[in-house]
């Protein structure tokens, strides 16, 4: 629980804030920052990008620069991830680690090759709220008088336009070939006559690209997507799409103290392929012998929602706990995700949630609750 001073701590805005007043946006405060939580509604604009287009605000992420002759091999002791495969214009979803295997946060590091003086040349955006963690516990790790370390979080925009339709929609008001990028890749453009930096990433399960570039354009292309037909979104719909995709939100379903093979992400775990990293002996063990709880899908049998918190239980025994939980406006029903013994994670078990003092039956399903047909996968 928060201090009771914290509360007294002014929220960030972010250069958009002024175009959510204007369109009546409801606000809430998250990660230190004054967000708009929805526009239109939650379920309208969750439906838009599943259909067709929406356009978030996610300004208040953490977004880093980095510079060096061996910035690979340094950020290669800090990731579970074998970076070295990345090609220039490619990205790795991962995580940042400390010695127990923990999530410190999870990020995606975009490698853009070496510049003029030969040296690599990297953009890291992290979540809002660990922003200022992450930039300690990197300067801490990292050489600096061989890294050259920007924190360009306030001073640029970032925009998500996601969606079937979002390409289609976005390239008008860029200067470069939006289709010959594959799913993770990035590429430097001008939009609206300025440099932006590009990449085909998202929070959504959708196609679509995140966009970051100064201030000042940043207001001209929002305002410019809108009049063609996106719809703006918050973050009440921006949580509905990730979870339906099965995407993890730091803080509540991974942690320092959760690890990656715990949290299912036992793809960005590259233990064959590449050297000692930290927290890499934990994940050996946990490779070896198994772990002994996993994050999984619940889908609940019948209209309740298994909210952020709620107990799992198993013949009447708990054995877990509630990460995140909607009603998933696609499929019409309330889905969870919750950690729980290896020995009930199995598609089909049966469990039971409790929610205000009664229970009731769900069952372990597997992850993503949706899949879009539309979204680049390569």
């Amino acid at each position: 629980m928060a201090k009771p001073e914290e509360n007294t701590l002014p929220l960030y805005q972010t250069p958009l804030y002024f175009l959510a007043q204007e369109l009546k946006a409801r606000l809430t405060s998250f990660g230190g920052w004054e967000m708009p939580v929805q526009f239109s509604g939650i379920t309208t604009e969750h439906q838009a990008v599943r259909n067709a287009a929406g356009i978030f605000d996610i300004s208040h992420m953490g977004k880093f620069t980095l510079t060096g002759k061996n910035l690979i091999a340094q950020l290669q002791y800090l990731v579970p991830s074998d970076l070295s495969r990345l090609q220039p214009g490619q990205a790795q979803y991962t995580v940042l680690l400390n010695p127990n295997a923990g999530i410190i946060d999870d990020i995606i590091f975009y490698y853009q090759g070496e510049n003029s003086d030969g040296e690599q040349q990297g953009v890291m955006i992290v979540n809002a709220a660990t922003t200022s963690k992450d930039k300690t516990w990197l300067l801490q790790q990292l050489d600096t008088q061989e890294i050259n370390f920007q924190d360009l979080s306030k001073e640029k925009i970032l925009v998500a336009v996601q969606g079937p339709k979002a390409v289609e929609l976005l390239q008008p008001f860029v200067e470069a070939d939006l289709s010959s990028v594959k799913a993770f890749g990035h590429l430097e453009a001008s939009i609206l006559g300025k440099p932006a930096f590009l990449a085909r990433t998202g929070y959504t399960g959708e196609d679509g690209f995140e966009v970051m570039l100064g201030p000042e354009e940043g207001v001209k292309l929002w305002r410019s997507l809108v009049e063609a037909g996106v719809i703006p979104c918050g973050l009440g719909a921006r949580d509905t799409l990730r979870l339906e995709a099965a995407m993890a939100l730091y803080g509540q379903d991974i942690d320092d103290t959760t690890t990656p093979l715990e949290a299912g992400l036992g793809w960005l775990v590259h233990l064959d392929t590449k050297g000692d990293f930290i927290g890499r002996p934990i994940l050996e063990r946990q490779k070896a012998a198994g772990v002994q709880r996993r994050l999984v899908g619940l889908q609940m049998q019948g209209r309740n929602i298994a909210r952020h918190g709620y107990q799992v239980l198993s013949a009447g025994v708990i054995v877990g706990e509630v990460t995140s939980g909607t009603l998933s406006p696609t499929l019409g029903y309330p889905i969870a995700l919750a950690y729980v013994p290896t020995q009930l994670a199995n598609t089909g078990q049966q469990l039971d949630i409790e929610i205000r003092g009664k229970t009731y039956p769900a069952i372990v399903v597997k992850k993503p609750f949706y899949r879009s047909q539309t979204r680049i996968t390569k």
